[in-house]
This record gives structure tokens, sequence and C-alpha cells, in this order.
């Protein structure tokens, strides 16, 4: 008779998807939080830039509605703040509010500045097309369009 020992695995409940690396310590962010987090910076950094451009450099709003460089520069003016965010801490003020980051997919560091950039372009392209926001909802890594062309995924910061 042989001294034969059975190893069992612990059960462990899942909490949510997480990426295939040796040490299992990433989560990725959920969809839901994703669309808060840029509902979020729409209302502290997009409306922000629209008052200023419309009432202190065009003086009305009449003027805002007739200008093609209005809009234009509000939208640029907001993708370099995105990116300066996003390249410095990996997190906008919303993605911050709900714990979710932005770091390259394959080094889980962060991104540089026109990276970031590249994704927001990608992610206006994204938006305009509306398929490449259902993406998410496909893969394992719940990557949109923006972030399979800049190389990123969102993952949640624990404390």
């Amino acid at each position: 008779m042989s001294n034969f020992t059975r190893k069992v695995k612990k059960y462990s409940p899942k909490k949510r998807t997480t990426p295939q690396n040796e040490n299992n310590s990433l989560v990725y962010a959920r969809y839901v939080d994703r669309i808060k987090a840029f509902i979020t910076d729409l209302f502290m950094i997009y409306t922000p830039i629209l008052y200023a451009i419309t009432y202190v450099v065009l003086g009305n709003k009449e003027a805002f509605q007739h200008s093609f460089w209005g809009p234009f520069s509000a939208v640029v003016l907001y993708g370099i703040i995105y990116a300066l965010f996003v390249a410095k801490t990996g997190q906008t003020p919303g993605k911050k509010a709900y714990k979710i980051k932005v770091v390259d997919a394959k080094t889980h560091q962060n991104i540089s500045f026109f990276r970031a950039l590249l994704r927001f372009v990608g992610f206006l392209l994204s938006a305009t097309i509306l398929i490449g926001l259902f993406f998410p909802f496909y893969n394992k890594q719940k990557k949109a369009l923006h972030d399979m062309i800049a190389g990123t995924i969102e993952i949640e910061v624990r404390d």
C-alpha cells in the first residue's frame, strides 16, 4: 500500500473577467463603468470647453452654431486634454471616479501621449460608425475598436 495523496482544488468564485496572465491580478473594467466615466468626463472636461468657446471666444451660441471651427476646436482641445490625462496617469477624472485605468495591453504600463491621442481618434471613429462600441460585448478583454487600434485595455484599479 502506497501513500497516495490527492490534491483538491479549492473552489473560489470568479469575480469578473480577468486577463490571462501569470498572476491574474488584473480585472477588466466593466463596460457600464466605462460609459459612466465617459459621461462624467463630458461634464467635467468637454462642457467647460464648449462654454468657453461659445461665450468667451465666439460671443454667443448663434455664432457657435454657424461656425465650423467652434465645434471642431472644442473636439480637438478635448482630445488633447484627454490624451494628456491618459498619458500622465492613465486616468481621466471620470475614469478615476470609477476606478478605471487605461494601460498598454501587453505591458500594463501607461501609454504615451501620441498613443492616447490615437486612442481618442479611434474613439471618434468607433462612435461615428457605432459598431466599434459594441466590440466589448464580443471579446474576453472587453476591448472596443479604439482599444484595438491603440493596443490598450481598460482595467479596474484596486485600492
